[in-house]
């Protein structure tokens, strides 16, 4: 698509500005149709707002994939999963009155939260075992996507029939459908649509541009994939969760980063279909299982964060938010110093 570095830089900068524009919007309108249409912020969340937000992710790593670039599709998807996980410590930052964790718990999240696990060690499973492919598939793969559907069932029970109550306290921000002005529901899903559409090229340009990027600077794929694409990337969710915790709705900020994250691993297994020379996961370096690991064990702490529900923090930062920032901050400088 680009056959200079100027031209691949200068759309690497504008279809990042635009994720990070259309991201600005999206929060806002995800929470008044989550209120309207009576899905709730946690079902809305992992439902629809981290499918848009996860659109960049998608055409990126796709692109990759058909490219026949299992190295930078596999980094991009596994590092913009542990760079949400990052963005949700940064939101624990930004709300100044309680943990995140504490405030936001509730049986929906920690569903999200346990099902992310699940499913991260689903592709790391598939690269330990025998080689072994179904029309071009992994096994696994067809796996990966049973568990998501069946996952997204169980959240739903849990959030229409909860077994388990978090503890209410102050600090504790329910889900409550906020009253709305009547009429311009169409126009609402019109916006939402746009600014998925928005999204979704952006980030099929921004994977063009880094293919580019990547073969003219000498970097490698590993470095680009799973550090530049995946942080701009994952910049709608950072941008939607810190506005949706700005607006109160912190359910929805926790539950598009966990969704999000959980809408990825479909990422993973369109990689696997997108894939033309077999299944991705035996054409790829195992070292691309870092980030995943990482993202499993930056999931597991912020899973003991809302369970443990930590009131303040030092500096009113919870000790799983600050344990995931410094936790991925390591794995960065380690993947740069590695090249």
């Amino acid at each position: 698509m680009f056959s200079s570095l100027t031209p691949a830089l200068l759309s690497f900068f504008f279809a990042a500005a635009g994720i990070v524009v259309a991201g600005t919007h999206l929060a806002r309108t995800a929470d008044e149709l989550a209120d309207r249409t009576g899905l709730g912020e946690a079902m809305f969340g992992i439902l629809m707002l981290a499918g848009v937000t996860s659109l960049p992710d998608f055409a990126a790593t796709l692109s990759a994939a058909v490219d026949s670039r299992p190295d930078l599709a596999m980094s991009n998807v596994m590092g913009s999963m542990a760079a949400n996980l990052m963005f949700l410590g940064v939101a624990d930052a930004v709300y100044r009155k309680a943990n995140l964790e504490h405030a936001a718990a509730s049986s929906s999240t920690l569903m999200q939260a346990a099902l992310l696990i699940v499913l991260l060690t689903l592709p790391m499973l598939a690269i330990a075992t025998p080689s072994a492919s179904l029309w071009g598939l992994h096994p696994i793969t067809l796996v990966i996507v049973g568990s998501y559907l069946f996952g997204l069932y169980l959240i739903r029970g849990a959030q229409e029939h909860p077994m388990w109550f978090p503890r209410r306290t102050r600090q504790t921000v329910q889900d409550k459908p906020e009253e709305h002005a009547r009429g311009g529901l169409a126009k609402a899903w019109m916006i939402f649509v746009g600014l998925a559409i928005v999204t979704a090229i952006a980030g099929w340009v921004l994977m063009e541009s880094a293919k580019v990027i990547s073969d003219q600077t000498g970097l490698s794929e590993t470095l680009v994939g799973g550090v530049f694409t995946a942080l701009v990337t994952s910049s709608p969710e950072l941008v939607t969760t810190i506005a949706a915790v700005r607006a109160g709705a912190l359910t929805l900020a926790v539950s598009n980063i966990f969704g999000t994250n959980c809408f990825n691993m479909l990422v993973v297994a369109a990689a696997d279909a997108g894939y033309p020379d077999g299944s991705i996961y035996f054409h790829m370096e195992p070292g691309q299982m870092v980030w995943g690991l990482v993202s499993v064990l930056m999931t597991s702490i912020l899973l003991l964060g809302m369970v443990r529900r930590q009131t303040y923090g030092i500096g009113r930062i919870g000790f799983e938010s600050a344990l995931v920032l410094v936790i991925y901050l390591l794995t960065l400088l380690t993947v740069m110093v590695r090249g």
